[in-house]
């Protein structure tokens, strides 16, 4: 069973003045239909706006750099609670299946934001499908004129004018005079729809090595809903993640840096060893051992599990598989006591995040 997981750059999917729209396609990457799994990813120049719309997967979106803000709607909420919300730098925000958002960059430089998903019940098994609601490929200009009259209880000449004004396909420029009508975040709402990863407290952090944060579902409710864990690597400079795996598909974006991923497969097959860069995007099927290792100048992770429950084993570190009695442990690697017993010892105080060893 061949696999081709080599690390991809997305395709073009739009260029506007307002921005573009880049995804990773299953046809170019057969993995990601196969682990169910898509991607995409948003660039909104100042003054971008994304139409609104909904999509047939429920994700996580990333900011990767820069301010923006978004309106989201989740399906069965009050005009009352829906939100509008600022992000920045690290934002988390999970976006459940067939939510309505739009997305304006209200700050002064590029916004780039990565969105992960599960698409288990992707309409194309995976790729992100997006259903826009105005423009020339949205809902309201597709019905005739004589429904969008009776919909909105206008005469038909103003329902022609309400489906067809709107000329932009899926992100516009907005002037200087609409910017202004676009509403600031709320910044006294309770925020229970975002959470800031990169300055969340790590879950494991080492000196000279890194720091590895993941946000869960039991703490945060809006990514239980969606149904991911979202996680954050930072390693330093020539620093490793050790090997682990998943019981579910992984799914990982190179946010910074560049560095070395090896992938280890069905029947301890090294499947994957690559170079990695900024920009790049890479699956790991559910079982699959991976382990990740930074170059010079360091390197940053973004990643998602498809589950919020999955169970994540360890070949490095107290927590490790390997971690168990001293007999099963020499008998497993068939080595003499002595050595046992040393790989005992490091198991016992190391971590998932090794620092380079000439530190």
């Amino acid at each position: 069973m061949d696999m081709e997981l080599s690390p991809m750059f997305p395709a073009t999917f739009t260029e506007t003045e307002g921005g573009g729209y880049y995804n990773w396609a299953a046809a170019e990457s057969p993995v990601m239909g196969e682990a169910k799994v898509g991607a995409g990813k948003l660039v909104l120049k100042p003054r971008g706006f994304a139409l609104p719309h909904y999509a047939d997967c429920p994700k996580v979106g990333y900011v990767v750099e820069g301010v923006c803000g978004v309106g989201l709607n989740i399906p069965g909420n009050t005009k009352e609670t829906m939100a509008f919300l600022g992000l920045k730098k690290g934002d988390v925000i999970p976006i459940p299946y067939a939510s309505v958002s739009w997305w304006c960059n209200y700050g002064d430089s590029d916004v780039v934001i990565v969105f992960l998903a599960d698409a288990t019940n992707a309409y194309v098994p995976g790729e992100i499908t997006y259903f826009l609601l105005t423009g020339p490929l949205g809902h309201l200009a597709a019905f005739s004129p004589e429904f969008v009259a009776k919909t909105y209880r206008i005469n038909v000449e103003k329902a022609e004018k309400l489906a067809d004004s709107q000329k932009g396909v899926l992100l516009l420029k907005l002037s200087e005079e609409e910017a202004q009508t676009i509403p600031k975040p709320n910044e006294e709402l309770p925020n229970i729809w975002t959470q800031n990863i990169d300055a969340s407290c790590p879950d494991v952090e080492v000196n000279n090595g890194g720091k590895s944060t993941t946000l869960k579902g039991s703490q945060f409710p809006l990514l239980e809903q969606v149904g991911l864990n979202v996680s954050h690597l930072v390693l330093a400079a020539k620093a490793t993640r050790a090997p682990s795996y998943a019981s579910h598909p992984r799914m990982f974006y190179v946010a910074n840096g560049t560095g070395k991923v090896e992938i280890v497969g069905l029947q301890g097959k090294l499947v994957l060893n690559t170079k990695v860069e900024s920009g790049q995007l890479f699956v790991v099927p559910k079982l699959f051992m991976v382990a990740i290792s930074a170059d010079e100048q360091g390197m940053e992770l973004v990643s998602i599990v498809t589950s919020s429950r999955a169970v994540i084993g360890e070949l490095g570190s107290k927590s490790s598989v390997l971690n168990t009695i001293p007999l099963v442990v020499q008998i497993s690697l068939n080595v003499t006591p002595e050595l046992t017993q040393q790989f005992k010892q490091m198991m016992e105080t190391g971590t998932t995040i090794v620092p380079p060893l000439d530190l």
